[in-house]
């Protein structure tokens, strides 16, 4: 049983809320709706529940932003392992959701970044993204789609990759974006075969999803008068609030 057996008004007026705000944050710097979207309603509901509400607006948001800013197929020419990677790391995520609890992986993301954060104090340069990336789209691809499966939280393991790959802003939000939505389709997938994707379930999260998507086209009218390194800058900032969530999130449980 989720809490979506027993919804009140307070309950959709809060979803409504932690979506349209999530998803103008997704809309303005073009990543962002799950990561801020889910542990926010997984303080009103359970873990499960949340990512399943998000699956729909993830996707939809998804396809938006890779078609922001034009030349989408170069990007996902390059890039394009990565998430074959993440659809692969995403489907043993997922089942591992559906098996066990996903709390336990919350302080090991938030570690990673401790140590990426701080890299260079701690000796763990991740120089080596740069000269092996094949063997980086592997790595990274697969540990973002576990997380992603899990946590329902790939972005941060992808911002370790673009920003070390020293990719521009407008390729980085495509890359991303691809990734989400392969993870995200792969996710739902696992959870239609679970029985987990109710009609309840699709229909709550179709609304969220026709309403995060006004949402974000507002608030992509704020992305393009953002500079590069003002955009870099605000991702590490991104992480350093991430982890702190995570931890958070992790000693609430």
């Amino acid at each position: 049983m989720t809490m979506l057996d027993s919804v009140s008004l307070p309950t959709v007026i809060t979803h409504t809320v932690i979506v349209g705000f999530a998803a103008a944050v997704h809309g303005s710097i073009g990543i962002g709706f799950p990561m801020i979207a889910t542990p926010l309603l997984a303080l009103v509901t359970d873990v499960r529940t949340a990512i399943l509400l998000l699956v729909l607006p993830t996707v939809v948001l998804n396809v938006a932003n890779i078609f922001k800013g034009g030349r989408w197929r170069h990007s996902i020419a390059v890039f394009w392992p990565l998430a074959v990677y993440g659809m692969i790391g995403s489907l043993i995520g997922t089942r591992l959701l559906i098996v066990f609890s996903p709390e336990p992986f919350l302080p090991l993301m938030a570690a990673m970044l401790v140590i990426y954060l701080n890299a260079d104090r701690f000796d763990a340069g991740f120089a080596w993204v740069h000269r092996h990336p094949r063997i980086a789209f592997a790595v990274f691809g697969l540990t973002a789609g576990i997380l992603a499966g899990t946590v329902n939280v790939m972005l941060p393991v992808l911002i370790i990759f673009a920003l070390e790959m020293n990719m521009s802003k407008t390729v980085m939000i495509q890359v991303f974006n691809f990734c989400f939505l392969f993870g995200k389709l792969t996710q739902g997938a696992v959870f239609v075969q679970a029985g987990l994707m109710t009609t309840d379930v699709l229909t709550a999260s179709a609304s969220l999803a026709v309403l995060g998507l006004l949402v974000m086209v507002f608030g992509m009218r704020i992305r393009d008068r953002i500079p590069t390194e003002v955009y870099r800058r605000w991702l590490r900032r991104l992480l350093v609030v991430l982890a702190v969530m995570l931890i958070a999130q992790f000693f609430r449980r």
